[in-house]
């Protein structure tokens, strides 16, 4: 979902440092019939933003995940979610 996400922002212009973007993610798995299972995934964005620039964050924000390969391949057996937090500034 990164590269989703980051693509998506160089498509409006924002190209962020690789220090000004990363991920954390964490897998929960569940126990069904003795078997553990993948049920949710989080992920956690750290992003530094150029000033001004909130607004076209914020919409990219809200579609790369219906863009992103691996979250479509998981649509339906794995809950996808995420978060970010967000700071303007120097990366």
């Amino acid at each position: 979902m990164l590269g989703t996400l980051n693509g998506a922002l160089e498509v409006r212009g924002i190209s962020l440092p690789p220090e000004a973007i990363r991920a954390e993610v964490e897998g929960v798995n569940e126990i069904r019939e003795r078997v553990p299972v993948l049920t949710r995934v989080e992920v956690r964005y750290s992003l530094t933003i150029p000033p001004g620039k909130r607004d076209v964050v914020d919409r990219a924000l809200a579609t790369h995940q219906e863009k992103c390969p691996t979250a479509r391949s998981l649509a339906g057996a794995v809950d996808v979610r995420w978060t970010a937090d967000i700071r303007e500034g120097v990366a």
